[in-house]
């Protein structure tokens, strides 16, 4: 039985509320930001309510682009960013769920070594690994392609080693289960393995989108065309010191496009995940 004391649900209340606040109000601001000219949001004197040029900021930021160190518009900056992010988040989990299944329920030598050579590799840091790395794409003439913005970046020990944990905890009654059918090694996967499995799927590909989404240092070094280059990179650029007023603007409406995606992935997955524990539950 559960006891409700109201003094402490109020303040338990009051300290999430305080939470909310101070991480939901710079985003407020962003959005405000962006419905007003450069010299408004400059002044120190920005407002709290909405101005009237949020449809003429948006549309330029997404359809016309307006920096001068970035004219490409916001709108292939964001299907860059999306397909880098997918490609990364889906790279990732297909060979940290294959490469975890092979561990635990296949018999071959230095199998454990395997492992443990892929778990200390958490312990690189990527400036280590970054000019090699770097070398290996150009060599394979992948600077400015997708491919080259993904396929680097798509090993994950990370995941490797959450599905390894997970497949341990697997009864190997399902397996035997599995075998009395006759079901071999890959029907056993995608029958029994995956279906319990998705839980961990959609978390690890909400942390590896949002990986994905953020990526800076990467796609700076191998990309050369604006048409190529990410949202991240869109923003610094807007944002360039010079002589002129930076267009604040367009910045805070391209900040706060840039946040709709992962957003987006986040409650989807989340429905997902309540899903698949809902199922795992029965």
């Amino acid at each position: 039985m559960v006891e409700h004391r109201p003094l402490r649900d109020l303040v338990a209340y009051a300290v999430l509320s305080l939470g909310v606040i101070i991480f939901a109000f710079p985003v407020y601001v962003a959005v405000i930001a962006s419905t007003y000219d450069a010299a408004t949001v400059v002044s120190g004197n920005l407002p709290l309510t909405p101005g009237s040029r949020m449809l003429e900021n948006y549309y330029r930021a997404v359809f016309v682009g307006g920096s001068r160190f970035m004219n490409q518009p916001v709108g292939v900056l964001l299907a860059n960013s999306f397909i880098t992010a997918i490609g990364i988040a889906v790279g990732k989990i297909l060979i940290s769920i294959l490469s975890a299944f092979a561990i635990v329920y296949f018999r071959f030598p230095f199998r454990r070594t395997a492992f443990w050579i892929i778990f200390v590799t958490l312990m690189l840091p990527v400036e280590v690994r970054i000019y090699p790395t770097y070398k290996i794409v150009a060599d394979l003439h992948m600077l400015d392609t997708y491919a080259g913005l993904i396929l680097p970046l798509i090993a994950s020990a990370t995941g490797t080693l959450l599905f390894r944990q997970f497949f341990m905890t697997v009864p190997d009654e399902l397996l035997e289960a599995s075998r009395i059918d006759g079901a071999g090694p890959l029907r056993f996967f995608w029958d029994t393995l995956l279906p319990l499995s998705m839980t961990t799927v959609a978390a690890l590909f909400v942390i590896q989108f949002i990986y994905g989404w953020n990526q800076y240092l990467w796609p700076l070094l191998i990309t050369t065309k604006d048409s190529m280059q990410t949202i991240v990179i869109g923003i610094k650029k807007m944002l360039s010191t010079t002589d002129e007023l930076a267009e604040w603007q367009l910045a805070m409406a391209t900040a706060v496009l840039a946040m709709l995606p992962p957003v987006a992935v986040v409650v989807f997955m989340q429905r997902l995940f309540v899903k698949g524990l809902v199922e795992t539950e029965k």
